[in-house]
């Protein structure tokens, strides 16, 4: 069965504007929604990393969407394996540990299953050979968890100091700054 969503996807492209449109779409069609968290964690779909894409920008305006989603959301971080569907969903993860920590009525809510998923796929994503946004969102996300999970931090810091040397400037600085955080 080919969906509205699908066809839509069809005509995303890399171009910004393109994919705000696109998320612009689902924002206003809110029924898509469902559709394009499962397309997202649908590796064998050809718009998976689109979807991936969409998703970072509908989360922007409408995070608390993913409330109902999240255990499906969480559990299968792990099945992602693509570039470019990585770099959006670790931005996803990192907007969803930090709204689950505020302080405010209108938050995420994760389970204690989620979280754990999220520190994993973050862990993951750091240790393994994956593009430099994906390892910035992830140390970012790390380090928020690990303001409640004291035994993150220390193995944030070793990976860190292990890895320095080997990665980009961009990296460098994300890593500086959650550094001198944690010390």
């Amino acid at each position: 069965m080919f969906s509205e969503l699908q066809s839509k996807l069809d005509y995303v492209n890399a171009y910004r504007e393109n994919r705000l449109k696109a998320a612009q779409d689902i924002l206003e069609n809110p029924l898509l929604f469902a559709e394009l968290v499962s397309i997202c964690f649908s590796p064998e779909d050809k718009n998976n990393h689109k979807a991936c894409w969409i998703l970072e920008f509908v989360s922007y305006e409408e995070l608390l969407w993913l409330q109902p989603h999240l255990d499906f959301f969480c559990s299968n971080l792990k099945v992602l394996k693509d570039e470019s569907s990585l770099r959006p969903i670790a931005k996803v993860v990192q907007l969803l540990v930090k709204s689950h920590y505020k302080k405010s009525e209108n938050c995420i809510k994760l389970s204690e299953e989620n979280l754990q998923d999220c520190i994993e796929a973050s862990f993951d994503w750091l240790i393994t050979d994956v593009k430099v946004a994906t390892k910035a969102y992830s140390i970012r996300t790390l380090y928020v968890l690990g303001n409640y999970y004291d035994w993150i931090h220390p193995e944030l810091k070793v990976i860190i100091d292990k890895d320095f040397g080997d990665h980009s400037a961009a990296y460098k600085a994300v890593a500086k700054e959650v550094l001198k955080k944690i010390k």
